[in-house]
């Protein structure tokens, strides 16, 4: 296992630089002219020149590109072309809110589309198969930014449950060390700190987990369904196993390996969609920072951001590769 965990590592650095080369190109594609935005519109020619060569936009594309890759595999990102700040720091700051968005979101995934996958499979042609089938399908139809919008009014301005926006409460001060505020919460017992994170989590969180929440259910009905007739099943009921022991003892363990896939490929769209979600609620994240980036054409932070989130990317779906072995015993990498 640990063989095919370092090769598997080794086959990252192809793949980051297919990814950074494409991003490259699509940034040199994007309308406009990178040092009049950061120039100013109101700037003169010669100010404009200035900036073109203090950032090197007036070098060459294949010396440009160059350099956009040696930072990229160095990780010297440089600073912000638009607020001149280190790139490092800040996105450490911004990474880390998404990331816990994202996480608190594929939680809430799992622990409600699971057991009404399973209820599901084991009700099925009942009303409550076709009920929560019904609920999923809207939840797989329904864009991120609507149902954050449609929560925004329900459970914030009708019924004032929730925050309308925000990622701590007022005059609440927090120490941070990883920039996950409810981990940072924790790690420094701050508990009124923990709780307004919590709460200004919650909402958001629940939205984003709506389509992976729907397709985690769907996909285990659909495994559950095809391991609940096997033979060995048939003979757990025999020797006077209790049906839910045979259900979630057996059934279940044998049907998680598609799940667990969608857990690995979900991760990446939690990610996208947390950048809709951090600008619905107006968390201060991954996703409104690197939106800002894009319309300035901040070459270093797009840079950073994508090659961060594409090393996560990576990790967690040879995370999920190797989790394969501990669900299945049958399944050994070499």
């Amino acid at each position: 296992m640990l063989r095919y965990a370092l090769n598997r590592l080794i086959l990252v650095v192809p793949v980051l630089f297919g990814i950074m080369t494409v991003v490259f190109i699509l940034l040199q594609l994007i309308p406009g002219d990178p040092a009049i935005a950061l120039a100013g519109e109101k700037a003169s020619a010669a100010q404009v020149a200035e900036t073109r060569a203090a950032f090197g936009l007036d070098r060459p594309l294949p010396v440009q590109y160059a350099y956009f890759l040696k930072a990229a595999f160095t990780f010297d990102f440089g600073s912000s072309l638009r607020t001149h700040q280190p790139v490092a720091g800040e996105l450490k700051q911004f990474f880390g809110a998404t990331i816990e968005l994202a996480l608190a979101a594929l939680l809430i995934a799992l622990l409600v589309g699971i057991p009404v996958g399973v209820l599901a499979a084991t009700h099925r042609g009942r009303f409550l198969d076709y009920g929560a089938m019904m609920v999923a399908l809207v939840g797989i139809s329904t864009p991120v930014f609507w149902a954050g919008i449609v929560a925004i009014y329900l459970f914030s301005f009708r019924l004032g449950l929730f925050p309308i926006g925000g990622i701590l409460g007022t005059g609440i001060d927090l120490q941070h060390i990883t920039y996950g505020y409810v981990l940072d919460s924790v790690l420094t017992g701050n508990w009124t700190a923990l709780r307004s994170s919590l709460h200004h989590l919650a909402l958001p969180a629940l939205v984003l987990s709506t389509i992976p929440m729907a397709i985690v259910a769907r996909l285990t009905r659909s495994s559950m369904l095809e391991v609940l007739g096997q033979d060995y099943l048939r003979t757990a009921r025999a020797k006077g196993l209790r049906e839910p022991v045979v259900v979630t003892g057996h059934a279940l363990k044998n049907a998680l390996i598609p799940i667990v896939t969608a857990v690995g490929l979900q991760f990446g769209a939690l990610i996208s969609g947390a950048f809709l979600t951090e600008t619905v609620f107006g968390r201060p994240g991954l996703g409104r920072y690197v939106v800002q980036a894009i319309t300035a054409r901040d070459y270093p932070v797009i840079q950073a951001a994508v090659m961060v989130t594409a090393i996560a990317f990576v990790l967690i779906n040879l995370g999920v590769d190797l989790v394969y072995a501990a669900v299945d015993p049958r399944i050994t990498y070499e």
